[in-house]
């Protein structure tokens, strides 16, 4: 073997040792984000740590964990006081608690989000439960979601409970939920107040009323 080829082999080794190590160094801020999702959030180390509390609880209570580190990384975006993000996320790890203490230990995430958010709307507790016990074995995240929305738009929290609970007592499907929302929001759009519009049309459910072309709801 040459001289040339001796003294080229230590410089290739120099380039692939290079190389490796910044593919090494690439990985290392996408794992440290994998370890400590809410890397990003602009966080003094106190509300960092009250944060990473309330995501390790979660965990360990096997509650859903996504949307306390969204409410962290929204509040950052907006520029909202670290203080004032942690008691938010606090609010909202309390909610998914209560959630899942009334749909029960089989309710999935998607339930869970969907009844959080509405008991921070202002629906209560026994309203999740009866819902639940409604449905049966259906999913209760479509109407949970109607429900939040009703509020959200207006109506009295009560007043939309009762509407979404008369739909679930009469055997309502998904898309019944879904329905009852765009007529609710068509009726105080033109002039209706939200708690008449919720209540007339509950009152006027006869039973599944799924649209042509809707896809049937499974059992």
């Amino acid at each position: 073997m040459s001289r040339g080829r001796l003294r080229a082999r230590p410089m290739v080794l120099v380039v692939a040792a290079f190389a490796a190590f910044a593919a090494i160094a690439s990985l290392a801020p996408r794992a440290a984000a994998a370890q400590d999702p809410i890397a990003g959030a602009r966080l003094d180390a106190a509300s960092h740590a009250a944060i990473t509390r309330l995501l390790d609880s979660a965990r360990a209570d096997g509650l859903p964990v996504d949307p306390l580190v969204s409410k962290t990384l929204e509040g950052s975006t907006k520029g909202a006081p670290p203080a004032r993000i942690v008691a938010v996320v606090r609010t909202v790890y309390r909610a998914l608690g209560d959630a899942r203490a009334a749909l029960g230990a089989g309710a999935t995430e998607t339930e869970l989000v969907a009844a959080a958010a509405a008991l921070q709307a202002g629906v209560q507790p026994p309203a999740l439960a009866e819902l639940r016990r409604t449905r049966g074995r259906r999913s209760v995240a479509s109407p949970l979601v109607v429900l939040a929305d009703l509020v959200a738009r207006g109506v009295p929290p009560v007043a939309a409970t009762d509407a979404v609970l008369r739909l679930a007592r009469g055997g309502a499907l998904d898309a019944d939920y879904a329905l009852l929302r765009r007529d609710v929001e068509r009726d105080i759009a033109a002039g209706a107040s939200p708690a008449a519009a919720a209540a007339m049309r509950a009152s006027g459910f006869t039973g599944p009323r799924v649209e042509a072309g809707a896809p049937p709801e499974a059992p």
